[in-house]
């Protein structure tokens, strides 16, 4: 009788369980992306840019200037925040923030393969009209900004905040799930890293509550070419660019 109440029990434990990866497979891109916090739109977009047939409404700061800078937010950033600070921090650049899809003005669903093919198409799109066009990518954005360098001749690149693998970050919050087999959108920025031939810029916040320190270092150990990396003093994953460290940072690497 105890053998089959075990027995019962083990079944309807691997039968929750089973459901629990059901549930999170079929839910992952709905944990991954956070665009509801941008679709409050406070300034009008002013660009438009068509890949696959979606449309992506952005913003353009200080137009006509021969250097570019492209910028990739975290999963629930709103970019359009960043419009005046970096307008501000880099008045010789050209600012191009083109929000992901299902983000703020922009149309479609996000996910990997067509976050880093919307990056490619704005980097092509800039390098029409600017020889040298820098990428910061900042947390989420760190995956698409890597696979663009990857890829795309660009001149500077900056992580911020970012980490070897989207797996491995998830594999830390769920050690108990099968995250390797059930992630599909994974974002393992290890395996491009070694196919960039620009100068990186690694930031780090020192209290990064979200991606933890070993997921940035093992991304910057992956490096064949060691690229330079600032460590933001008391900065969170969410409040680093409070810092005068990390403007500073950004400000030397991109002159």
């Amino acid at each position: 009788m105890f053998m089959r109440v075990v027995l019962v029990l083990a079944a309807l434990a691997a039968v929750l369980y089973g459901a629990v990866c059901v549930f999170l497979y079929l839910g992952q891109r709905q944990q991954i992306y956070h665009p509801e916090m941008s679709w409050r739109v406070q300034q009008t977009p002013d660009f438009e840019l068509v890949n696959d047939g979606v449309r992506l409404r952005g913003w353009v700061m200080h137009p006509g200037q021969p250097k570019a800078l492209l910028y990739f937010g975290g999963n629930g950033e709103r970019i359009e925040d960043s419009r005046e600070t970096l307008a501000r921090w880099f008045p010789d650049r050209t600012i191009y923030l083109l929000p992901y899809r299902g983000y703020a003005a922009s149309e479609g669903k996000p996910s990997e393969a067509a976050l880093v093919s919307d990056a490619i198409a704005l980097f092509e799109l800039a390098a029409k009209t600017h020889p040298q066009v820098a990428v910061i990518g900042r947390s989420l954005g760190s995956g698409v900004a890597v696979q663009l360098a990857a890829k795309r001749p660009v001149e500077r690149l900056v992580l911020v905040t970012p980490f070897d693998s989207l797996v491995r970050v998830a594999a830390g919050y769920f050690p108990w799930l099968p995250v390797n087999a059930l992630m599909r959108d994974r974002f393992e920025s290890w395996r491009y890293v070694n196919d960039i031939p620009c100068p990186v810029l690694v930031i780090r916040a020192e209290q990064d509550e979200v991606i933890s320190s070993a997921r940035t270092i093992a991304l910057v150990h992956a490096f064949r070419r060691p690229p330079s990396v600032q460590v933001v003093p008391d900065a969170g994953h969410n409040t680093v660019q409070d810092h005068a460290d990390y403007r500073v940072s950004l400000e030397r690497f991109l002159q």
